[in-house]
């Protein structure tokens, strides 16, 4: 019974783990690989206009709002002396600017960033009301849209395949009479638009942009929206192609691009670049928007950020310590030693580290070698270690001061009262078990210290244990897992290798 809790434990502390990581990912955007990088998209919307003079201004243009294939995550205006505001209802969002005087030539900047999304999908109000008729059409326009109308619905399943077939009749040379007579002196897109209506399809006209990285100067192309009762699809209205998020960014539905009262001429343009930032910056303009920023460490205060940066990281030099001894059989002085050793490590980086640790326990146990001449208890000589412990990191960091050496932080990080005890633990084995067991597990410590300190600096480490700190969850299934192995020994399969021959 015992086994199978236990099994169960393991498995269910993997399980959460990786479960709590993936929605992490899912609903943050956080990258598992720390240099991941992903395309954004900058885009600038240009608007000018002619002001009347002496006359108040208020300009308002249709800015995206749910982009399909796409998440926008920043938005701003460039407008000097312009009041600035976006104004959002229940059909589009509005960016809205006011001035009390304005005359000749104005511009308007408004600039959006945005990065390809697959999960973002077009979620816009699917009952969207059909009007009657878009164009007033002649008795002899009415007859040549019927029968182009018939011949579309009688090749077509749905409202999907009628927009498609329309379109093409509409630039098919069979119909070239009937078509002729329907776009004259109209757009395209708006007979498009009004047939389908007739038809009673949902459909509406929207603007969309064609990225193309370093583009200057572009306009908005038409395109014709049908809701087919699960989503929208988004046609071209000269070929009949469907616009897929990789071709297209909308920008627009229905109603007017640009509005303007005090003004007249308007004209928009649109620039664009494409650029490379790195996937978690870009992850962290999410985590407002989601209940997993709420309980990530980012959310805290820099200062306690820097903390837990490090503290997190203890789990898995727990992990390599378990395994250096229960797995591999390596003797260390004391049990967690290494973990902490490793930890200084990661502030003064490896070979300084060793060598300042080397010469403080060296120095400390030629120091405690006189004290046991003097016959202490073992808490007076503790704390006597601690002392001179202090010293002696006082001593070389103004020495190595003196000498041009940044060695302050290099010392002062060794936890002291840790360095004292091993000291003290070292010099009672030095006097029961000899020199060589003290070379033998210090060197030990040194060791797993060591290896401990390779993986704990490695950035992919460091970024999930940061970023996913559910995956020490694992790391404590794991620790577990080590903690039921009764073998041998790695290093015991050499020490018992004779029996082997025999």
């Amino acid at each position: 019974m015992i086994k199978y809790t236990f099994d169960f434990i393991i498995v269910s502390l993997i399980a959460l783990g990786l479960f709590i990581a993936w929605q992490r990912h899912q609903h943050t955007q956080i990258p598992f690989v720390s240099d991941e990088k992903k395309s954004v998209w900058l885009i600038e919307a240009k608007l000018e206009f002619e002001a009347d003079k002496n006359k108040p201004v208020l300009a308002s243009l249709s800015i995206p709002d749910q982009i399909p294939g796409y998440k926008r995550f920043f938005e701003q205006s460039a407008s000097a002396g312009y009041g600035f505001n976006i104004v959002e209802t229940d059909a589009q969002r509005r960016a809205q600017w006011s001035i009390r005087e304005a005359d000749s030539k104005q511009t308007l900047y408004y600039k959006v960033q945005a990065t390809e999304d697959e999960n973002s999908q077009n979620t816009e109000d699917t009952e969207v009301p059909s009007p009657g008729k878009d164009i007033i059409w002649t008795q002899v326009e009415e007859l040549a849209l019927q029968e182009l109308l018939e011949k579309a619905i009688s090749r077509s399943s749905d409202d999907v395949t009628l927009t498609r077939e329309l379109i093409k009749l509409l630039s098919s040379e069979s119909m070239k009479e009937s078509t002729s007579l329907l776009l004259s002196n109209k757009k395209r897109v708006n007979v498009i638009n009004s047939i389908l209506h007739e038809a009673g399809v949902k459909s509406r006209i929207a603007m969309g942009l064609k990225l193309e990285d370093a583009r200057r100067n572009q306009s908005l192309s038409p395109m014709i929206e049908v809701y087919s009762g699960k989503k929208w699809v988004l046609f071209n209205p000269v070929t009949a192609k469907e616009n897929t998020k990789e071709e297209l960014f909308l920008w627009h539905r229905g109603g007017a691009l640009v509005e303007i009262s005090g003004g007249s001429n308007a004209n928009v343009t649109f620039s664009m670049v494409k650029q490379n930032i790195p996937a978690l910056e870009l992850a962290k303009t999410n985590f407002d928007d989601s209940a997993f920023g709420l309980f990530s460490v980012s959310s805290l205060p820099i200062e306690e950020q820097s903390i837990f940066k490090i503290l997190l990281l203890l789990p898995m030099g727990a992990l390599i310590t378990v395994f250096m001894r229960l797995w591999i059989g390596i003797k260390t002085s004391g049990t967690f030693m290494p973990v902490l050793i490793a930890m200084a490590f990661l502030q003064t980086t490896l070979l300084p580290g060793l060598v300042t640790f080397v010469l403080i326990v060296a120095v400390g146990l030629l120091i405690r070698s006189y004290l046991s001449h003097l016959n202490l208890l073992l808490v007076s000589r503790i704390a006597t270690t601690i002392i001179i412990v202090i010293f002696i990191i006082l001593m070389s960091s103004i020495v190595g001061h003196s000498l041009g050496f940044n060695t302050g932080m290099t010392v002062a990080i060794f936890p002291i009262i840790i360095l004292a005890w091993t000291i003290e633990r070292m010099s009672i084995l030095w006097e029961e078990d000899g020199a060589q067991e003290v070379l033998i597990q210090g060197g030990g410590s040194l060791f797993v210290a060591s290896i401990a300190y390779l993986v704990m600096q490695s950035s992919i480490v460091g970024h999930l244990s940061f970023n996913f700190p559910e995956i020490n969850l694992i790391v404590l299934a794991f620790m577990m897992l080590m903690g039921r192995y009764t073998g041998y020994r790695l290093s015991e399969f050499y020490r018992f290798r004779d029996f082997k021959a025999l």
